[in-house]
């Protein structure tokens, strides 16, 4: 189920907590992709929080929210480029895309197999897409005080199998939002000590979001086709069960000369 895009909108542009949480998944996207320069970025779901710093350089910036969630003007004080869609049917043409960043789309999808099938269509040729995702172990997606509460968590084996399963293939990952979802001052004034102290302890400690880059995968065609043998190039056994053509020849005149007794009488 798909959260209401008003909801979306207050929590990340008009709460403390979302703010602090538009920040650090931002930041960790951008160490990954630290720019788009000549590029065509796509956002699906509500990605319009982490696009902003792609508008300046990228081709084209483009913000998909399905229907169920509704849609809202974006950029602010900008011409918009965000429209509202068919879950799994985008008005994109297939492979022009170069970066997809899902957030809030794929754990509130009740079609996430038809969905991961849309976005691997719309990549093109090397692009590579980046799914975040509430962190099944982590404090965010066990408070609906947030929108990571709501939808499927997941492990980041999960995901990734998932993944794979749909033709992509997992690059790099990464774990964000270690400080506690909560809005009250001291867990907001010390929440960048915990987000260091979680990316120190990462192996012990779970973030509350999990972000998967992937590429897509391109595979040889299997179907039917004209099959062309080659040969393999080894040629010094070549003519040892054949006859070279001498022998044939002389063979042939030893017959031909040969007359048996009452043949034509």
């Amino acid at each position: 189920m798909h959260l209401d895009v008003q909801d979306l909108r207050n929590f990340y542009y008009r709460s403390t907590l979302g703010r602090a949480a538009q920040s650090n998944v931002r930041n960790q996207m951008l160490k990954l992709w630290p720019e788009a320069k000549g590029q065509t970025v796509l956002g699906f779901g509500f990605a319009v929080p982490l696009l902003r710093p792609y508008l300046a350089e990228a081709r084209r910036v483009i913000a998909l929210m399905p229907g169920p969630q509704g849609v809202m003007p974006w950029p602010a004080g900008m011409p918009n480029v965000s429209t509202l869609c068919e879950e799994t049917l985008w008005p994109i043409d297939t492979g022009h895309v170069d970066k997809l960043v899902v957030m809030h789309g794929l754990e509130t999808s009740e079609r996430p197999t038809d969905l991961l099938k849309e976005c691997f269509r719309v990549l093109g040729p090397g692009g590579k897409a980046l799914f975040i995702v509430p962190h099944r172990s982590g404090l965010w997606s066990q408070s609906d005080r947030t929108p990571f509460g709501y939808g499927r968590p997941y492990s980041q084996g999960q995901l990734e199998s998932q993944l794979k399963l749909h033709s992509f293939l997992p690059e790099r990952h990464v774990h964000t939002l270690y400080q506690p979802p909560s809005q009250r001052r001291f867990w907001r004034k010390t929440a960048p000590f915990w987000e260091k102290l979680g990316g120190t302890l990462s192996m012990v400690v779970s973030g509350g979001v999990l972000m998967v880059e992937a590429s897509k995968r391109v595979q040889a065609p299997s179907g039917p086709g004209e099959k062309v043998l080659r040969s393999s190039g080894l040629r010094v056994l070549e003519g040892l069960a054949a006859p070279k053509p001498e022998t044939a020849r002389s063979a042939g005149a030893g017959w031909s000369g040969c007359r048996f007794e009452g043949a034509d009488d």
